[in-house]
């Protein structure tokens, strides 16, 4: 049996790693840190964890976690450098924040404005390579919710050479768990019911430089996005709508084949039947992602939708994913692709 630390597990993504690790059948629940909560009981948080009625938020502390096998820093970005630090070396960490993600310090520094605590190895085992690198790895940064979707939809059309690395345009929506238990009047229900908003637009979001990286990794050269986030009346679901011009001779056969190939053997990543196309209601409560390719012959350009859960491929589910990687276990248990409706 494995212990696992949830850090930061008064949040969304911490309730949800919560509820995947209690039924996790070779995992037992080490210390339930929330600093600001500490001394709560859980339930008063979570009401969905009656297993947890029992038990209150411990102090986030080094000492406490680093007790476990795996520790999950569920924090808010720039927070986990400083607990990881302090975790001995035989601790394995997943971090659900951006402090890790990005291999470039001027990114970084340009988009969240504090000094670069470094690069882990990146947490997308559907990326070419990633799995036996997360598998071999003590320290694995979950990638962002948005990135995900889009490296999932781009990265084989670009390593398969089928579409342009410049004009790549993404507009994504996603529910508002995705902004976290922060209050503000932007969340409020009476603001976001029955309307949808756009956010961080102009290519100041700061999922931007990942979402690029990983792009880039896959084309082998320099890629650029235009990337426009809508905020959607839903607590939770994304939905992403990925652009790019295809190459001279590209067809949508090759382009469908592209997707296929990549995705045959992953178990969480589904390339619909064609006609069939994403829908957020079909993945709630999975660690699924959907995916549909069309090409738009008329204009040249492929469009590929994906959708997930911002707070299970997204975020808790995916972690989990990579946790069970790194621990050796198989790696879907504790996890599904079959979603709840209605």
């Amino acid at each position: 049996m494995v212990t696992i630390s949830v850090a930061g597990a008064s949040g969304y993504a911490g309730g949800e790693l919560l509820r995947l690790l209690l039924a996790h059948p070779d995992v037992s629940l080490g210390a339930i840190a929330a600093g600001g909560r500490a001394g709560d009981r859980i339930v008063d948080v979570h009401p969905n964890l009656i297993a947890l009625a029992d038990r209150s938020f411990d102090a986030t502390s080094a000492q406490v976690l680093g007790q476990a096998d795996l520790v999950f820093l569920a924090l808010p970005h720039g927070e986990s450098a400083s607990i990881a630090e302090q975790l001995p070396d035989t601790v394995r960490i997943v971090d659900l924040g951006a402090d890790f993600r990005l291999t470039s310090s001027a990114a970084w520094e340009q988009f969240y404005g504090i000094p670069h605590a470094g690069t882990w190895t990146y947490g997308l085992p559907e990326l070419d390579g990633n799995r036996a690198r997360i598998q071999q790895s003590r320290q694995v940064a979950n990638p962002g919710c948005y990135p995900t979707t889009v490296a999932l939809a781009l990265a084989p059309l670009l390593s398969a050479g089928l579409i342009e690395t410049t004009g790549i345009s993404v507009v994504a929506a996603s529910g508002t768990s995705g902004a976290g238990r922060k209050p503000a009047d932007a969340y409020l229900a009476s603001q976001v019911m029955g309307s949808m908003s756009a956010y961080g637009v102009g290519g100041v979001h700061r999922h931007t430089p990942e979402i690029e990286q990983s792009l880039a990794r896959a084309a082998g050269e320099a890629v650029t996005v235009s990337f426009t986030p809508l905020l959607a009346p839903m607590p939770r679901g994304m939905l992403s709508t990925c652009s790019a011009q295809v190459k001279p001779g590209a067809s949508a056969a090759q382009l469908r084949a592209a997707l296929l190939d990549a995705y045959a053997q992953e178990p969480f990543v589904i390339v619909l039947p064609e006609g069939v196309l994403p829908q957020t209601s079909s993945v709630l409560g999975t660690n699924a992602a959907q995916l549909q390719v069309v090409l738009d012959e008329r204009v040249g350009r492929v469009i590929v939708l994906c959708a997930l859960d911002n707070l299970g491929k997204g975020a808790a589910g995916q972690a989990l994913q990579n946790a069970n990687l790194m621990l050796g276990l198989s790696e879907g248990l504790g996890l599904t692709t079959n979603g709840v409706a209605p």
